[in-house]
């Protein structure tokens, strides 16, 4: 396990389009599916990685108590099956109807949606305005698996309320950490490492 940061990419950049498929339903997903949607919360997660682990209950209650308020959620796995079989689509299906998640969880397997959001780690979260633009990218909270800092989702669920209210996202940022997205061989993106 590697661990890394999210690479921070720059507030105000647009959401970049994706077509993924939905490991539950099989539906493609793609950036339209939340059009009219007052914020969109992007999230790169696998089944493996022990930080996902330790917030997953989180994420499926972020999905409860957002997509609701009007919030488009949805989950990218991105990771090499080839190395990771856990991260299988059909681990992850397990995974989504387990945990009740409410929003799609979509599996990247060319990776290539994985490198246009600059994703790093496993959770890397990318919270987008009405407009389509990043206004938050960083950690759900403090909580590590071995801290002892209960998981409560405040930096994350303080980003969702402030553009949902249309203020500015409270500052500073801290990136999410997390292990490195496991890239297929030859494959991993400049930004990475």
């Amino acid at each position: 396990m590697v661990m890394v940061e999210s690479t921070m990419l720059p507030l105000g950049t647009a959401a970049p389009d994706f077509t993924l498929p939905d490991v539950v339903s099989g539906k493609p997903i793609s950036l339209a599916t939340f059009s009219g949607s007052r914020a969109l919360l992007v999230m790169f997660i696998c089944q493996h990685c022990p930080f996902v682990k330790h917030v997953q209950q989180e994420l499926a209650r972020l999905g409860q108590d957002y997509a609701a308020k009007g919030v488009g959620l949805v989950a990218i796995s991105a990771n090499d099956v080839a190395a990771h079989p856990q991260d299988s689509p059909e681990h992850l299906k397990q995974m989504a109807e387990s945990l009740g998640f409410n929003f799609p969880l979509c599996y990247d397997e060319s990776q290539d949606t994985a490198k246009r959001y600059t994703a790093a780690c496993t959770p890397d979260f990318f919270l987008f305005d009405n407009e389509g633009r990043l206004a938050y990218r960083g950690q759900l909270d403090d909580s590590r698996p071995s801290n002892g800092i209960p998981v409560t989702g405040k930096d994350l669920r303080a980003a969702l309320e402030a553009v949902l209210s249309g203020r500015p996202v409270p500052e500073p940022q801290k990136p999410s950490i997390g292990c490195n997205i496991k890239w297929k061989p030859g494959s991993e993106p400049a930004y990475f490492g």
